[in-house]
């Protein structure tokens, strides 16, 4: 008889791991122990070396469902005999850590159930939970993951649950968030006065459903921090709302109380109802039927949008709440537009006031904040499109293993920010942490990342940042290199975009050429001037810069980005037939402001993203933008309404010539100005021009003789050109979009990280002496944006 040891690691802390080892351990008769440990599951036994390796694959074989396991072994041990097996805790250490979180699963099917049966004793109690659901990530101070170490350390166990949780036939032995009514979390209601209008968990609940009904806004507190609820019927509600919010068009998403509501009111494919049942429970995009249309305040929801983000109750509260309203709720996250999540109980109680009539709170604490996460799946082809990687996706990543084991901290962009952390053979890449804009965005930043160095003792060697100086995340860099005495390192923008889709699609080691489509709304390149149009090669390591879109003037800084117009006159300005749709879109004193811009600006841009302003200005979809993307997504919606009619076809591109040297965005939009002048419908020209854009990377590929094309940015969050490169291009060339991160600038942080561990190197070609003239240096560049 030897002693042996398993380990296993992956996201295996949380999931029910120790149990369904101390059951199989019992039912084989194996004497031994098993405990969480600093490298996930570590697993001591007594065997002789048959029965131990068959132990060791039957645990295997019956790993939890919400396992997931990246590394095990079986090796071994110093000898020790057992008399019988147990679960051992092991104290906190956070020295090499390994062990990978679990995200906050939404609840089971079978806590559902118990949650309104009436026989149950955790009937209606808003926060029934077992080994298989519940929070996780947002409750974790420390690691292993063991109650002592979350937000439950300080709610006994009453008698009842204590029973469960030692008995081995429960399904929540060893839950380590087990509670109840009588020993666990308690819901408070409140109104600015700080008075609470109800006592019990059900009058709070009860007096709830009537404030909906009466048309108030309320804030509850969530699983990763507060939303605002209103009724999604009640338009005068809903713009009080935006009022209150500062968020004047941005879509809210919507919650039904279940999934056989959301089936009755919106077209659902088999994909999409399988991500709305996930564990991780996003909000999807779908296109609701006429009949979803009647009980919705459509207008206020979702103005000018072909779609709605709806979302299934995923905590037990929330399905307490909207069961018991039995109508759709607003439910959008509790911040003012351009702030992150409030998560904090303090800051709730200080700010949501202004925004909120009432707040219903429980007093288990948030440990880290977390929105809710948001997808899209392609009309056509069944496209998965993160928008928003957050609650329920992070933080834990399994697509890629980093070759070097230092500890190397990456910080990402700006307006979609994220960083990553490549720690003892693992990479985390946070949740989505808002805008780098706002110095609340920014704390919420530094206070997430402070955390995560904490919970695993990391001590970053070296710190990767995008080369633009303006960044927040650039700044920060700077700081925490001289704070960790480490090196540093910039990493251009769309390298860094096609270094992760390369890495999630295991095509760095590739030796075959693959092109690089990295199109987004802007990024520092190498020549000083603003991309976003990007043809990449990238073989034998290196990404060389090979076509992209025309340089056209890049003026008024972060204000081009939001006003539509200001892009169509640096793009159109000089094409004949355009000054008449132009020019009444400014005053005489913007006009000649602009003009004098235009012509004396040293700073260019290629990007897409502002191509897209372009058009959708000059067709009418609107001159300023109220949020970031907000007329691209309106003229994704009108291409859509011509794809109802007339299915995924065209007559030709606006691309109609051969590639050369240079993509001609002024011939793009001198004929989509004709097509303006002739007549043609908005919608034709919304969807000539995105199956134009699909249409010409096959043109590159070809030209180029690539066979493998992969996507990144934010312009492929667009699912109607997801779908139209798919159907043009599958059958011709290998495609290769973004699986498990979003394509915007959430995965900058983890393509830094994947660039520089591989020590890719870059190479830039310039194609033409016209190009070389607008080359200048970042600091000029920025001086004269």
């Amino acid at each position: 008889m030897h002693t042996y040891r398993i380990n296993i690691n992956g996201i295996v802390q949380g999931v029910g791991f120790r149990p369904a080892v101390y059951q199989l351990a019992k039912k084989m008769g194996v004497n031994g122990q098993v405990k969480n440990g600093v490298n996930g599951v570590e697993i001591l036994f007594n065997a002789n070396k048959g029965p131990a390796k068959s132990f060791y694959l039957k645990v295997l074989e019956n790993a939890p469902p919400k396992a997931k396991i990246i590394s095990h072994n079986l090796l071994l041990a110093d000898s020790k005999t057992f008399n019988d097996f147990s679960i051992v805790l092991e104290e906190t250490n956070n020295k090499n850590l390994q062990v990978l979180l679990s995200p906050d699963n939404a609840i089971c099917a079978t806590c559902e159930a118990e949650l309104t049966d009436t026989s149950s004793r955790r009937y209606r109690y808003p926060f029934i939970t077992c080994t298989q659901c519940g929070p996780r990530y947002s409750i974790v101070k420390q690691l292993p993951f063991e109650r002592e170490y979350t937000a439950m350390k300080n709610f006994s166990l009453c008698a009842k649950c204590k029973q469960e949780y030692n008995n081995p036939n429960d399904r929540r032995f060893f839950s380590q968030t087990n509670s109840c009514a009588a020993c666990g979390i308690e819901l408070s209601i409140s109104k600015k006065d700080g008075s609470a209008m109800a006592d019990t968990q059900e009058e709070i609940l009860k007096f709830t459903k009537e404030l909906f009904q009466q048309g108030s806004i309320i804030a509850v507190k969530g699983v990763g921090g507060y939303l605002l609820l209103c009724d999604a019927g009640n338009a005068t509600t809903i713009n009080l709302l935006r009022n209150r919010k500062h968020r004047p068009r941005r879509p809210f998403a919507i919650l039904y109380p279940d999934l056989e509501e959301i089936e009755a009111n919106f077209h659902l494919n088999k994909k999409e109802k399988e991500t709305l049942c996930s564990d991780e429970a996003p909000i999807v995009l779908l296109q609701p039927k006429e009949k979803g249309l009647k009980d919705l305040a459509i207008n206020s929801i979702a103005p000018g949008l072909n779609r709605l983000g709806i979302m299934r109750p995923y905590s037990p509260l929330l399905n307490l709440l909207a069961n018991d309203f039995a109508r759709p709720l607003i439910a959008t996250s509790a911040n003012i537009s351009g702030s992150p999540i409030i998560y904090k109980d303090h800051d709730a109680f200080e700010y949501l006031f202004d925004i909120a009539d009432y707040i219903v709170s429980y007093n288990r604490e948030i440990t880290v904040p977390q929105d809710d996460s948001v997808v899209a799946i392609s009309a056509h082809t069944n496209n998965e499109v993160i928008l928003r990687r957050s609650r329920g996706y992070a933080p834990s990543f399994f697509c890629y293993t980093p070759k070097q084991k230092k500890c190397v901290l990456s910080m990402g962009a700006h307006l979609k920010s994220s960083f990553t952390l490549s720690i003892n053979g693992n990479v985390f890449v946070s949740q989505f942490l808002g805008s780098g804009e706002s110095y609340e965005s920014q704390s919420m930043y530094k206070n997430t990342l402070a955390y995560w160095l904490k919970l695993y003792n990391a001590h970053p060697k070296m710190i990767l940042a995008d080369m633009h100086p303006g960044y927040f995340s650039h700044e920060y860099a700077i700081e925490l290199s001289g704070d960790y005495n480490c090196g540093r390192k910039l990493i251009q923008h769309h390298k860094a975009h096609f270094a992760a889709v390369l890495a999630e699609n295991n095509l760095v080691n590739n030796d075959q050429p693959v092109l690089g489509v990295i199109w987004d709304g802007t990024g520092l390149g190498d020549d000083g001037n603003i991309w976003g149009g990007e043809f990449f090669i990238y073989q034998n390591n290196t990404i060389q810069r090979r076509f992209h879109f025309d340089y056209f003037p890049a003026i008024a800084g972060d204000k081009m980005a939001l006003e539509p117009r200001i892009s169509a006159l640096c793009v159109a300005n000089d094409l004949e037939h355009s000054r008449g749709i132009l020019k009444q879109k400014f005053s005489e004193t913007e006009w000649n402001n602009y003009h004098s811009l235009v012509k004396t600006t040293t700073l260019f841009s290629s990007s897409v993203g502002r191509l897209f302003d372009t058009v959708a200005s000059l067709v009418g979809l609107g001159d300023k933008q109220t949020y970031e993307g907000e007329t691209a997504m309106y003229l994704q919606a009108l291409a859509e309404i011509y794809i109802e009619k007339n299915g995924l076809t065209m007559d030709h591109s606006y691309f109609d010539q051969d590639v050369e040297d240079t993509i001609p965005v002024n011939s793009l939009i001198k004929k989509v100005i004709i097509d303006i002048n002739t007549g043609e419908p908005v919608e034709y020209i919304a969807a000539k021009f995105h199956y134009s854009l699909a249409d010409l990377i096959g043109k590159i590929a070809t030209y180029l003789n690539v066979k493998q094309i992969a996507f990144s940015g934010g312009v492929f969050q667009n699912t109607l050109l997801i779908d139209w490169i798919q159907i043009l291009h599958s059958n011709n060339f290998a495609l290769f979009f973004h699986k498990n991160l979003s394509p915007n600038d959430e995965n900058i942080s983890f393509g830094q990280m994947v660039f520089y561990d591989n020590n890719m190197a870059t190479k830039t070609e310039f194609l033409n002496a016209k190009e070389a003239q607008h080359i200048v240096s970042s600091e000029k560049a920025f001086a004269a944006g």
